[in-house]
């Protein structure tokens, strides 16, 4: 049996577990130890008393709960949790893998000072001590604004005792990786005038309609939404995938739509003329609550007629209309943004565009719908007691991007960064344009990674405090926000750290204490165990009790409004994919794949010896292509081809794929890791070195879905 592209299309929970217990092929057998977890890095258990211990994921954003089995006191197999709101039992490979991020070859065994070229070990004491004293001096110097921070996740308790340290510090300059619901945020501010997470009611709707999200590639929290997909048939639920490739997703679903690239948002406001034109919409929902109703009418019949965007989707008119109908007269319709694994900003425009769809069927706060949830708010920390320094701090803007903030360092001499901490985000490796992310790292006089492990961008830097991995650690942990309910899992340390790390809230609250007055005094705590009992107030019983809390019950306000007029002021500004289309004829497009973390962590051995011999085989980076395209270039499956993009170029091997659109060119993301783990390390191609920035102009993030291309023979 061969792993292919078309092993995850009916992706249930025993698909997973199936793919772990009969690994197929030579390339699953030819490093046996993964599989035997016989590693010669880990510890044989002994005989000892069987336990069961649970806790939280946090691989993802999808923060599953997990059951780990230990044998005396070691853990030595992990599932998932059974009755746990997020999962329910589920788990993917990534989750079931964990114990080779906590045994992993790439695991930093302390705190570390760069000397010149190399890192030297040194003790916790003499590493809080040098960072301490750095930021004191800074700080005294009138440089209190030169410290920037980022974080990969914007929620819990351990952002927010960094986001604590930054305003106590007095810099603005405190951000967190963007992704999908950064931009579902903002459709929520500009067209329902609130500051809440918009989740999706994927369980209850009874027809789906997914421009680009991939449902079994990993979007929102994955193991949900595989259940989801996994349970469609039995309830009759039809799923349409609009994206121009044939993914996993697309295979699984009941229609694929084929279209062109960057035309998602096109697509979904001619849909919307056609229901404003044949009077489709939930007129009672609309005229109730509706703001700039007619002038999106007006927009939509007379630009974005079917006939007119044909050429420039790539969807024929008379498909737009089918389109467009059947969802209108579907039961509980419920349309998605967020192409791939949504780690990533989007086009605002788009996912306006899409939950438009949504609004004119008046799905909002319905069953099956669209839900707005008020943005968590269960941590209560003390309030602050800031000093002149703080004060001046806090009445400065940070930048509106952390793309933004490195454009600055790369455009100046001297960099107006002089300390950077960062904790849980590998943005040498997940940012666009790496190369150039690299070069503005360098600039930084004193970078401070949390990392767990030497992954690109902690190579960077010059002090490292490693952190336990999620099974050595206490962190609660915020679901993803695009599910219909909100839940806050409770990781715990199943097991004693393997290796002298420290908890980055510990770590962060060390750094705080050993400041000068102005910021020690806002961390009152010993240790941050502590903290998190004390922030998560009524909260922690539940925690504590059931490893989680799930904190929206209540049912959502059904009377909200709906304000359209963002597309008039918008005037249909848009982010673009780089490069002239004369020079640059084709284009790339990166997906995801399920069995490739393509965020901060990297993908464990045992994940990566599940990938396709068609996405990598050996060292070498397969990419997608339709035969008819290779004709017109000259190239044959299995050639080597160099891919050349405004950003980069990368040597490669052609695979031919009929589910991919002509001209396009398919790549899977999460490759091209440049650590010193042999498992994952020089395998393919890092997608984001090829794609450059492209900045949407009504947010400022990175909404970079592909770039203009061109294939030569090398």
């Amino acid at each position: 049996m061969k792993v292919d592209r078309r092993c995850f299309l009916g992706l249930g929970l025993g698909a997973v577990a199936g793919a772990v217990v009969s690994p197929p092929g030579m390339k699953l057998t030819d490093d046996l130890a993964i599989w035997t977890q016989n590693w010669p890095w880990t510890p044989v258990p002994k005989d000892g008393k069987v336990t069961y211990e649970q806790t939280t994921c946090s691989l993802c954003k999808g923060n599953c709960g997990l059951s780990v089995r230990k044998v005396g006191g070691r853990p030595v197999h992990i599932s998932g949790q059974e009755g746990h709101p997020v999962n329910n039992g589920g788990a993917c490979l990534h989750g079931i893998s964990g114990l080779q991020y906590l045994y992993g070859l790439t695991r930093i065994n302390a705190p570390l000072k760069k000397n010149g070229e190399t890192f030297e070990e040194i003790s916790w004491k003499e590493a809080v001590s040098h960072v301490a004293d750095k930021l004191n001096a800074m700080r005294e110097n009138g440089k209190a604004e030169k410290i920037a921070c980022i974080t990969g996740k914007e929620r819990g308790s351990i952002p927010e005792l960094f986001k604590r340290f930054m305003k106590a510090y007095g810099s603005p300059h405190y951000y967190s990786m963007p992704d999908m619901n950064t931009t579902w945020r903002t459709v929520a501010e500009k067209m329902h005038g609130e500051n809440a997470d918009i989740g999706f009611d994927l369980e209850n709707a009874t027809h789906i309609l997914s421009f680009g999200s991939g449902l079994v590639e990993g979007w929102g929290s994955p193991v949900h939404n595989f259940r989801v997909n996994a349970q469609r048939k039995d309830k009759g639920v039809k799923l349409v995938q609009v994206e121009p490739r044939l993914s996993n997703t697309a295979a699984s679903a009941d229609r694929w739509i084929p279209a062109i690239a960057g035309s998602e948002a096109d697509l979904a406001l001619s849909m919307c003329s056609v229901i404003m034109k044949e009077k489709l919409y939930d007129s009672s929902y609309l005229v109730s609550y509706d703001t700039g109703f007619s002038a999106f009418s007006g927009l939509v019949t007379t630009g974005y007629a079917p006939e007119k965007m044909e050429s420039k989707t790539g969807v024929a008119a008379s498909e737009i209309k089918t389109l467009a109908r059947e969802f209108a007269g579907a039961g509980r319709p419920l349309a998605i943004a967020g192409k791939g694994r949504g780690d990533t900003a989007g086009d605002l425009t788009e996912f306006a565009a899409v939950h438009a769809l949504n609004c004119l069927v008046g799905n909002i706060n319905a069953k099956g719908g669209v839900r707005l949830n008020a943005s968590p708010d269960y941590l209560k920390f003390p309030e602050m007691k800031l000093d002149a320094v703080a004060e001046k701090g806090a009445e400065k803007a940070p930048e509106k991007s952390i793309d933004a903030l490195m454009r600055k360092i790369s455009g100046t001499g001297q960099s107006p960064v002089q300390a950077l901490l960062m904790q849980d985000a590998n943005i040498a490796y997940t940012m666009h344009d790496t190369d150039r992310v690299k070069q503005a790292l360098k600039k930084v006089p004193f970078k401070i990674s949390f990392s767990s492990f030497m992954d690109e961008t902690a190579k960077l830097a010059d002090i490292i405090l490693p952190s336990p991995t999620f099974l050595e650690r206490y962190e609660d942990l915020p679901s993803d926000a695009s599910m219909s309910r909100q839940v806050v899992g409770l990781a715990v340390p199943v097991q004693k750290p393997v290796k002298n790390s420290m908890n980055p809230g510990d770590a962060v609250i060390r750094i705080a204490k050993a400041m000068k007055s102005g910021v020690s005094e806002n961390f009152p705590w010993k240790k941050y165990e502590d903290c998190l009992e004390s922030v998560t107030g009524k909260l922690w019983d539940p925690l504590s009790d059931k490893g989680y809390a799930v904190i929206s019950e209540k049912k959502p306000r059904k009377t909200v409004s709906a304000d359209l007029s963002f597309f008039s002021v918008n005037k249909g500004k848009r982010p673009e994919a780089a490069g002239d289309r004369t020079e640059y004829p084709m284009m790339l497009v990166p997906y995801d794949n399920m069995r490739i973390t393509s965020s901060e962590v990297t993908v464990s051995p045992f994940a990566v010896k599940t990938v396709s011999d068609e996405e990598i085989k050996g060292k070498e980076s397969f990419v997608q292509v339709n035969p008819e395209t290779a004709r017109k270039i000259g190239v044959s499956r299995g050639d080597k081809v160099k891919i050349t993009t405004p950003a980069g170029s990368a040597a490669v091997r052609i695979d031919l794929f009929e589910g991919v659109m002509p001209g396009l060119i398919g790549m899977p993301k999460g490759l091209g890791h440049t650590t010193d783990n042999p498992y994952v390390a020089g395998k393919g191609v890092n997608t984001n070195q090829l794609i450059s920035v492209s900045i949407d102009p009504n947010t400022g993030q990175d909404a970079a879905f592909g770039i203009n291309a061109k294939i030569s023979r090398v």
